[in-house]
């Protein structure tokens, strides 16, 4: 009988996408694996992308944690990239180690996958030295996540920034307009196009598309969050369909 697991998520009151995505990824692994899974999600209040909203948002994170681990769950994904990055270089180091605390101390431990921590990891194990980004946030946030990258070891070649504060307004973007988008970057010399450097913009039904018109390897913050959290469970991280690092080609 195969396992089931339970997969939590720390959540932007406004966000959508990374509720629709990463069930979309991991109902497409249980075609193709034995393991199933269920979706569990806590909210933090937020809703336009600016740093003040951040900040006080991320300050509601424990809270979700605790939660999310009285729910057992078997790993839980901080899911606001930015909101993470906002708060300084390489603050995903500690709001993941201090909400594994909070489950550990709640009787209920739990690996956590922030999308930040999550992008970072996985564009190391691709082996991603240079890239290019596409983010729906202004520009100063955006250059504030190419910096967060760059101060970890990625140099951020080029970016898009679409502007756009309301994070609803983010999430009703059509991810079919990406394969137009992405063609602004400069793709000269990189590693791999981050297609969605945001949890809340779509991008999932783009990332294979673009990446066999490009040549290049393709990823998203989802799709980070989503292999980090396979790695944590010590499953596979191979969901075909996704890009490169879903492919297999990385798995442990």
């Amino acid at each position: 009988m195969s396992k089931s697991y339970k997969i939590g998520q720390i959540v932007p009151s406004s966000n959508l996408t990374m509720e629709r995505e990463i069930p979309a990824m991991l109902r497409t692994r249980e075609v193709h694996l034995p393991e199933t899974f269920s979706f569990h999600s806590s909210r933090m209040r937020m809703k336009k992308v600016t740093s003040e909203e951040l900040k006080a948002m991320d300050r509601d994170s424990d809270r979700c944690a605790l939660e999310l681990s009285d729910a057992d769950v078997d790993v839980m994904g901080y899911a606001c990239l930015v909101a993470i990055m906002a708060m300084g270089k390489g603050y995903h180091r500690e709001s993941q180690e201090r909400l594994h605390q909070v489950t550990v101390d709640n009787g209920h431990p739990a690996p956590v996958v922030s999308s930040a921590g999550a992008l970072v990891d996985s564009l190391h194990v691709m082996g991603a030295k240079r890239i290019s980004i596409v983010a729906p946030y202004m520009k100063p946030l955006t250059k504030l996540v190419a910096d967060y990258i760059e101060e970890e070891g990625v140099e951020v070649a080029d970016f898009v920034a679409l502007e756009i504060p309301d994070n609803l307004e983010v999430a009703a973007q059509d991810p079919a307009n990406l394969l137009e988008i992405y063609k602004r970057l400069d793709l000269q010399n990189i590693d791999a196009l981050v297609l969605s450097a945001c949890v809340q913009m779509p991008s999932l039904s783009a990332i294979q598309k673009v990446e066999d018109e490009c040549g290049i390897p393709v990823l998203s913050a989802s799709v980070a969050t989503t292999y980090q959290m396979l790695t944590k469970l010590g499953l596979e991280p191979r969901i075909p369909g996704f890009g490169a690092l879903l492919s297999g080609r990385f798995a442990g």
